[in-house]
């Protein structure tokens, strides 16, 4: 039985002389009593530079430590902003002004671009460094700052997430909602103490920062912790630490799948007891292909970000996995709507609503997206699907218009304004189309008013824009097709220019 606490700080009470986290590229080893006083130290540090509660931390580092130590340090003495490292120097403007950051955490070489947007916006800057002897710390903060615990309704994650509108959204997370989640996702895969889990997902996701991380911290195991996902090394990573689980996207998965294809269950995989899936749909034939090369099941999973991740989960055996299916509902309640919000029977296709303790309270400062998205207690989720008479949730198809690219949310409507932008382009309309790997990807359709050449407007986004966000198919059109009425649909642009009709 995982142990519940009401608040993060919660998180760090494994038995002394446990391993908390391990850093293979240096062969660190960081235990939990380690752990714990690197995040007091950071969290008092932050403190002294002027962090209160509320106050929210930017945080721009790469998967590692320092990111870590950073998260749990700025959830303890204010409130944490993980945000892309990959972000253009107008992005990062755009969030952290959002945002209202009073800090930004960055590494201590390189991060050019979000230090001069920090800079411009007058947001002080702190270096996470690590140590050879693997402690992560503020060597440029001031000393004799003291941060008092939060309280379960404090504010300890805050995320952005974009909808239909194309207006990104701030999503706080309370502390209660995140240790909530966090126990839920520990008893559905009945993770313990003798459990290490292999974090392949950036921690500025609520992917890998939930389920891959805390969730093994909240039940005493060892999360391994590479700067970054590489299939070359990662068996042998997984053998050398005895990864018994880890959580990934598709691609990722596929990618490992590829590379063992003919060869059987690959070196390094013995300890493995089970593989999840989420963020993006898992085809059935991937999962079974999984199950025959790796011996272990593989279990598919339904999170976002404004249920602090988990909301629905396949069970691990002797329960059935049903492939196709997000399985059944995990720490919250799931019912299915129509437009006329009734509950509608099994079988019966609507929009998936949520309700639970791990679920947020609504959208900061944004009362029409609120009224919006909550109907009677019930968090409107935007995705279409129906449950099934075993209460295991479909998911047939998305009614916001985001991209859903290897898990990666990318809103159409910020590529439109950036291809607006350039003095070229007259008209715009951005929508993702099928890729074999990544579920998603990014294509766009511009008119233009001046010549302009196609590799030129790309490279026109790629300065302006993160690499996963830029089309990577364009289309130079005479017109934009348009309903009767002069309104433009995404999805019929799509069908239309896909189709070739256009």
């Amino acid at each position: 039985m995982i142990k519940r606490f009401d608040s993060l700080p919660g998180l760090l009470q494994a038995a002394p002389g446990r391993t908390a986290i391990v850093v293979p590229e240096h062969g660190i080893r960081v235990s939990y009593e380690s752990l714990r006083q690197q995040v007091l130290d950071m969290a008092n540090s932050l403190a002294a530079a002027g962090i209160r509660r509320g106050d929210r931390v930017a945080i721009a580092l790469p998967n590692g430590l320092p990111a870590i130590v950073s998260f749990l340090a700025a959830s303890l003495a204010g409130t944490a902003a993980p945000l892309n490292p990959a972000y253009r120097y107008d992005e990062f403007c755009f969030f952290l002004e959002d945002t209202a950051a009073r800090v930004l955490i960055c590494p201590p070489d390189g991060a050019a671009e979000a230090r001069l947007a920090a800079a411009e916006l007058n947001i002080k800057v702190l270096a996470a460094e690590m140590t050879s002897a693997g402690v992560a710390h503020l060597p440029e903060a001031p000393a004799g700052g003291a941060a008092t615990l939060p309280a379960p309704d404090d504010i300890a994650l805050i995320l952005h997430t974009s909808g239909s509108t194309g207006h990104p959204k701030r999503v706080p997370l309370q502390q209660a909602n995140l240790a909530v989640s966090l126990a839920n996702i520990a008893e559905t895969y009945a993770l313990g103490p003798d459990d290490v889990s292999f974090c392949v997902m950036p921690l500025f996701h609520v992917h890998g920062l939930m389920a891959s991380t805390l969730a093994t911290l909240a039940s005493g195991g060892a999360v391994v912790m590479p700067a970054k996902f590489e299939a070359l090394a990662f068996w042998r990573i997984a053998g050398e630490c005895r990864v018994t689980w880890y959580s990934a996207v598709p691609t990722i998965h596929q990618l490992l799948l590829a590379r063992a294809a003919h060869k059987g269950k690959p070196a390094g995989a013995e300890s493995l007891r089970f593989i999840r899936s989420c963020s993006t749909p898992l085809s059935a034939e991937v999962m079974h292909n999984m199950e025959d090369v790796f011996g272990v099941p593989l279990v598919e999973a339904y999170g976002m970000t404004e249920a602090s991740h988990q909301m629905a989960s396949n069970p691990l055996p002797p329960r059935a996995r049903k492939p196709g299916s997000v399985g059944a509902p995990a720490g919250v309640r799931i019912s299915v709507m129509d437009r006329d919000a009734t509950h509608l029977a099994a079988d019966s296709r609507g929009e998936i609503v949520i309700q639970g303790p791990s679920v947020f309270q609504g959208y900061d400062n944004n009362p029409g997206a609120n009224a919006r998205a909550f109907t009677d207690g019930w968090f409107r989720t935007g995705d279409e699907g129906f449950l099934d008479s075993d209460g295991y949730l479909h998911i047939t198809g998305r009614i916001k218009e985001q991209i859903n690219r290897a898990g990666e949310k990318i809103s159409p409507r910020e590529i439109d304004k950036v291809l607006l932008a350039n003095p070229a382009v007259a008209e715009a309309v951005t929508f993702g189309f099928a890729h074999p790997t990544l579920g998603e990807e990014v294509a766009a359709a511009v008119v233009l008013h001046q010549p302009q050449t196609e590799s030129a407007l790309l490279q026109y986004c790629r300065e302006r824009l993160a690499d996963f966000k830029c089309p990577k198919k364009l289309y130079i059109l005479e017109s934009i097709p348009q309903t009767a009425t002069g309104k433009i649909r995404r999805s019929e642009v799509a069908a239309a220019v896909l189709s070739g009709n256009r």
